[in-house]
């Protein structure tokens, strides 16, 4: 009887880190490294900033929570754009709410906006009354 208990809890405990281990190893981590110099053109601005997202391919939702300091001024927008290599700029795929710092919120991304992500072709923007196109900007990246 024993036994079987033993059994059945080591059963259970594989199948419980299974499961788990199934939805880590189904989400993806990214980040974006936000500065003027990312800008395009780039510009002199020396505030800085840093996105981290988290993407859920089961219900294509992704995530994200970051901060900035030492910008112009307020944020007058914040997005993410693509498609779009670095160095190249493009359209507003998620308008993002960064009033204060720091910022988070979430999206659900169609098949394309996923593919993109995973293709490394969005980058994040803030903008500010003095550099209305673009503040501080980042690639996302996949995390290492």
């Amino acid at each position: 009887m024993i036994h079987a208990v033993r059994t059945g809890l080591v059963v259970l405990g594989l199948a419980c880190c299974t499961l788990s281990g199934a939805d880590a190893a189904g989400t993806a981590t990214y980040r974006a490294s936000l500065n003027g110099q990312s800008e395009v053109p780039a510009n002199a601005a020396t505030g800085t900033g840093e996105v981290t997202l988290t993407y859920d391919p089961a219900g294509r939702e992704l995530s994200w929570k970051g901060s900035y300091s030492g910008l112009t001024g307020p944020v007058t927008a914040a997005h993410f754009h693509g498609p779009a290599e670095a160095g190249a700029n493009a359209g507003v795929l998620i308008p993002v709410t960064a009033s204060s710092s720091p910022f988070s919120g979430s999206a659900t991304l169609d098949e394309a906006k996923a593919a993109d992500l995973a293709a490394g072709k969005l980058y994040f923007n803030i903008h500010t009354g003095a550099n209305p196109k673009g503040e501080i900007r980042g690639q996302v990246v996949k995390a290492p």
